[in-house]
């Protein structure tokens, strides 16, 4: 299964940007990480592929949304109210395992990363 992250930019702080990840193949689980420079990967979001439940990092509970579409192997996280501090790199990622985790080691598939850059 290969992961194809998209939707990063350049934003103010407040604003909002929307990411897309598609999956080549079927998967289960999907979450979202991200990595600050000289930080290390970060959970963020993730949902079930199945009961669309979520769980999202207390940092960004309440602006973030995660989402997907099964028709189109896609999955989304909207972030709203962004801030200086959401500035990442921000990665997609898969696993086969129904449940979702929040360690990096939990999932098998990743994306290659798309910058998000919130300035002040």
């Amino acid at each position: 299964v290969q992961l194809q992250a998209s939707g990063g930019g350049l934003v103010q702080a407040g604003g909002s940007l929307r990411l897309s990840c598609a999956a080549s193949g079927r998967t289960s689980a999907m979450a979202w990480f991200r990595q600050s420079s000289g930080k290390e990967r970060m959970f963020v979001a993730a949902i079930r592929w199945s009961s669309r439940a979520t769980f999202y990092a207390d940092s960004v509970m309440g602006r973030f949304t995660i989402s997907r579409d099964n028709t189109k192997n896609t999955v989304y996280l909207q972030m709203n109210s962004l801030e200086p501090e959401d500035t990442a790199v921000y990665y997609c990622a898969a696993r086969l395992k129904i449940y979702y985790g929040i360690r990096s080691p939990q999932y098998d598939y990743w994306g290659q990363g798309t910058q998000v850059t919130v300035s002040s």
